[in-house]
Order: C-alpha cells, then structure tokens, then sequence
C-alpha cells in the first residue's frame, strides 16, 4: 500500500502562487509516475501535470509556462509550484501515484485532495 498526503492549498488571487506538495509513503517501486490532477463539482477529473521516476515530465496545455512539477526522491515528495493562477484554477488538485513494473501498472494511489481557490 501507499499513503499520499497532499498540502499547500489555499485560497489565493488571481496572479498568485501556490506550492502543492505531494508526500508519499509505504510500497513505492523504484519506477513510478506521480501526477497531479484536478477536479470541479461536476466535472471529470483531469490531468495537470505528472513525472516520472526517471525524471520526464508531462504538462496539459492550459499550465504550460505557469506550473512546474518537480520531485525530492531522498523525501518521497513531488511538488507543483503554480505561478500566474487564474480563477478557472480553482479546483481540488489531487495527488496520483502509480507503481509500474516492466511498464506495466501495478498499483494506483490517490491522495484525499487539497482545495485550491483563485478569487479576487
């Protein structure tokens, strides 16, 4: 099993930032992908941005130039610093672990979410 705890969310205006942090532990295979996705009432939950254990990165178009996702392995902890926030990025931003092996996934974590709210 693998616990992910989520933090950094608040409320902040439009231009602002935020630094989520995404803490993992317990069963994490060497080869993994962490991402992190978002979600509004009502809507699917989508892809933000996600990195893999070999450092590669992925960003969906409407963060690209303003967040930046980034991993501590001596601390098990991937961060998403957001810059420039606008307020359809008011969202609960979740965390997503998936251990992989032969390319293959063998296990999918979620983190209970962190409240994001981008307001004047």
């Amino acid at each position: 099993q693998v616990q992910l705890v989520e933090s950094g969310g608040g409320s902040v205006q439009p231009g602002g930032t935020l630094r989520l942090s995404c803490a993992a532990s317990g069963r994490i295979f060497s080869n993994n992908v962490v991402g992190w996705y978002r979600q509004v009432p009502g809507q699917q939950r989508e892809l933000v941005a996600q990195i893999a254990s070999s450092g590669s990165t992925n960003y969906a178009d409407f963060v690209k130039g303003r967040f930046s996702i980034s991993r501590d392995g001596a601390k098990n902890t991937v961060y998403l610093q957001m810059n420039s926030l606008k307020p359809e990025d008011t969202a609960v931003y979740y965390c997503k672990l998936v251990n992989t092996l032969f390319r293959k996934d063998v296990g999918t974590y979620w983190g209970q979410g962190t409240q994001v709210t981008v307001s004047s």
